[in-house]
Order: structure tokens, then C-alpha cells, then sequence
């Protein structure tokens, strides 16, 4: 059977044996809204609890818009201009752009031009957050987890504060969207080292789909609410990276109805573990690296069987990459066991460990295998992985070992899509 894979902009398509069991799990398909634009209108019009945008930044002088970065697949031309839109009462010098890179590296300015467009890029200032420079933080505190919380002083200062992007499951804050504009998208390092610590990521409820008692949404919760009210304006996307809803208004409810929405059509129940599970990463620009790949081989970590094989198929025009520790971390070690322990040792505290502690964690239950076209069998071997350069290959490879009653499940739109066994 052949199975496509969100790979790249274009897909990979993969023969799979005919004569075994194979699953194939997709989340439940929503066709994109016909006029998405004007939906995004009447969703800021008529938003879920609170006041309308409008009725929002009355009176103010000082409005910030958030927007994801080139790592999330939000389709930031479609979204941010109905949001201008609605502000046509200000002028564009009371409004700043805010790119939520969290700890990533900053946008190019032709990758600023194709999320928002020539025009929205040349007529509002932009300002990129940058993690690692103290003196663009200003300090509130606390949290109740004991993590000191800075967030960039600029977006603070403004007296309304619009947070967009798009829901989808995560792998470790239970989903995207809401208060993960503020943090990590806004925040310093210090903040995000210690919202994904050690002991956080290895929460039991840190994981896909999980919104009570997730230790680190809970403390997303608190820091977007120690910056000051917010309205919310996130979409939904189905594997065309089509809008399929929007969620506008309060920032807790409006999550909360977009997160139930994701809920019903992106986890998908499944009848046990499965020997082999094939997942991508979701395709461009969400496979752009190793690093995010991670996210693919957690959706597929959800139903392998321990001593199974995972095999993830991501693009990674961005290499490993090279910007952050996540690589650094990746050759430090030997294997995977001495990673993890590396981590989980007290007082150890690196940029990127929670992304290099997920892989290991996996890798304790399954192996992990790569096809990708931008890296070499090297650079896998040498971030502690196995290349793979023929997944249909692989797979008859692997089903040879684990026997005839080999059991294979595929994840075609990677983490879009998330497998549970039912209790």
C-alpha cells in the first residue's frame, strides 16, 4: 500500500507491505472555512466571553499584536490583517508587531515579508523578541513553582495586548496556542528554562491533550496572567493548513473552546501499541529541523510497544540546527541513558534540554529512526538517532525481526494527529 507523509511542501510517498497489519491514524478532516478572513471578522466581533476587540482597546495608546514565528505553520497573512483591520481606529504608531520567537533565532526579513506580507511588514514596527538580552526584560516575580519570570518589557508596557496564533496538540503544554505567545513566545530564557526544566517535562501530565494539572500550562496560565489582560484571537488548521476555525476573545475561554475543538478531531483512538509507528512531522515549515521533529517522534511514542521502532520522516532544511544547545547536547553523550541521566541530574539547567530529554526519554522505550534529505547518515548517528533512507525498507526490515503479527501504525500528518488507547 502506498501512504503519504506531510513531508517538505510536497510530500513523501511510502510502500508499505501489503501482507501486514497496517493502521493508518488521521485526525477527523474539517474542510477550511470558505471566506476565512471574514470569519477571523465576526469571531473579533462577537468573541467568546469578554468584550469585542474593538470595545478591548478603546481608549488605549499603546497596543501589542503577537504572532508565531516561521516554526509554526500560522497563517499570519490571513490572520494578522483582519486584526489591523479591526484596529483602523489607532494609528499605526500606537501599535507594534511582536514575534513570539521564545528562544528561537530571529526571522529574516523575506521570511517577515512572507508571513505578513510586504505591507503589514512595511508599515508597523516589529520587534523580535530576544531572549538573551536582559535589558529588553522587565521582571514580575515569582511564579508559584518558584521560576523567576521576565518577560520582554516593550509588549508589557502596552495597554493591550492581542495574542494570535493557532491550536494544535503539544507534546508537553497540552496545546498550543493562549498564553504560549507571552510564554515562551515573549519571554527570557531564564523563564523558559525554567517553565521546561527537568522535573517539569518529566511530569506524568505533561503531555498531548492534558490542560488540568499540566505543570507547565498551569504555569503558561499564571505568567500570561501576571502580564496583564489579553485578548485572544487563535485559528484551527486542518493537513491543507486551511483555517477551519477561529477563537477570539477571552484568553481562557477562547483557548479552552479551540482546545476542545483540536480535541475532537486531532486525538484519535487506536485498539493497543503497535510494533512500528511511521509519523512525519507534519510537513514544511514544522519538519524546518531535528529540533522540532522531536514533536513527531512524541506523537508516535503514544502507542509504540516498548523495544518497538519508531521511524519519523522530517525535511530538515535547518539542519539539526546549529542555533541553540539541542545538537551540543546531542553529542555530549554517548547514548541516550547517559543524556537523560546528564539532565536529570540536580542542578543541570541548558538551553534546549527539554527537546534533547523528550528524545531520550523515547528512546528508552523504542528506537528512533530518521529519513531525512537534508542530513546526512552522520549528522542522525551523531544526534544519537538511526539513519534511514528507504522507510518502506526499514519497515520490512523491522517487521522481519518482530515477526508476521508485526502490528504498524502511520501517522501521515505527524503531531497534527495524536494516538491514545483508550482506558
Amino acid at each position: 500500500m502506498i501512504v503519504t507523509l506531510a513531508y517538505g511542501k510536497r510530500g513523501l510517498d511510502v510502500e508499505l507491505p501489503e501482507d501486514l497489519a497496517v493502521t493508518v491514524v488521521e485526525p477527523r478532516f474539517v474542510p477550511g472555512l470558505v471566506w476565512p478572513a471574514e470569519a477571523i471578522r465576526e469571531a473579533l466581533a462577537a468573541p467568546i466571553g469578554g468584550p469585542t476587540l474593538a470595545e478591548y482597546v478603546a481608549g488605549v495608546q499603546r497596543i501589542g499584536v503577537v504572532f508565531s514565528d516561521i516554526t509554526r505553520p500560522t497563517p499570519n497573512h490571513v490572520l494578522i490583517p483582519p486584526v489591523l483591520e479591526a484596529l483602523r481606529a489607532c494609528s499605526a504608531a500606537e501599535i507594534v508587531l511582536f514575534n513570539a520567537l521564545g528562544t528561537h533565532r530571529p526571522n529574516t526579513n523575506a521570511e517577515l515579508r512572507t508571513m505578513l506580507g510586504d505591507e503589514v511588514v512595511g508599515s508597523y514596527r516589529i520587534v523580535q523578541n530576544d531572549a538573551f538580552d536582559r535589558s529588553t526584560q522587565a521582571h514580575l516575580g515569582r511564579s508559584a513553582r518558584g521560576h523567576d519570570i521576565w518577560l520582554n518589557r516593550e509588549v508589557l508596557a502596552c495597554d493591550a495586548r492581542i495574542l494570535t496564533g493557532f491550536i494544535e496538540p503539544h507534546f508537553f503544554a497540552g496545546f498550543s496556542g493562549g498564553g504560549k505567545a507571552l510564554m515562551p513566545g515573549m519571554a527570557g530564557q531564564e523563564t523558559v528554562l525554567g517553565n521546561h526544566d527537568a522535573g517539569m517535562i518529566a511530569h506524568p501530565r505533561a503531555t498531548y491533550g492534558v490542560t488540568d494539572g499540566n505543570p507547565i500550562l498551569d504555569e503558561i496560565r499564571e505568567v500570561a496572567a501576571r502580564a496583564g489582560s489579553s485578548f485572544l484571537c487563535n485559528v484551527t488548521l486542518n493537513k491543507h493548513k486551511e483555517i477551519t476555525g477561529v477563537f477570539a476573545g477571552d484568553l481562557a475561554e477562547a483557548h479552552a473552546c479551540g482546545c476542545d475543538f483540536v480535541r475532537d478531531t486531532a486525538m484519535q483512538p487506536v485498539d493497543g501499541r503497535f510494533d512500528i509507528v511511521v509519523t512525519s512531522n507534519s510537513g514544511y515549515p514544522l519538519d524546518l529541523n531535528l529540533y522540532q521533529a522531536v514533536k513527531g517522534m512524541a506523537a508516535a511514542a503514544q502507542v509504540v510497544k516498548p523495544g518497538g521502532a519508531i521511524i519519523v520522516a522530517a525535511e530538515c532544511w535547518d539542519g539539526i540546527p546549529e542555533h541553540g544547545m539541542f545538537g551540543q547536547l546531542l553529542r555530549s553523550a554517548p547514548d541516550p541513558a547517559a543524556l537523560l541521566d546528564r539532565i536529570m541530574a540536580p542542578g543541570f539547567l541548558a538551553q534546549d534540554q527539554w527537546q534533547a530529554q523528550i528524545q531520550a526519554q523515547i528512546q528508552q522505550v523504542a528506537e528512533v529512526y530518521v529519513y531525512s534529505d537534508h542530513l546526512s547518515d552522520g549528522d542522525i548517528t551523531a544526534a544519537l538517532l538511526r539513519p534511514c533512507r528507504d522507510i518502506g525498507r526499514t519497515v520490512r526490515e523491522l517487521a522481519a525481526r518482530y515477526g508476521p503479527d508485526t502490528r504498524i501504525c502511520v501517522l501521515p500528518e505527524g503531531p497534527q494527529t495524536v494516538p491514545f488507547i483508550p482506558e
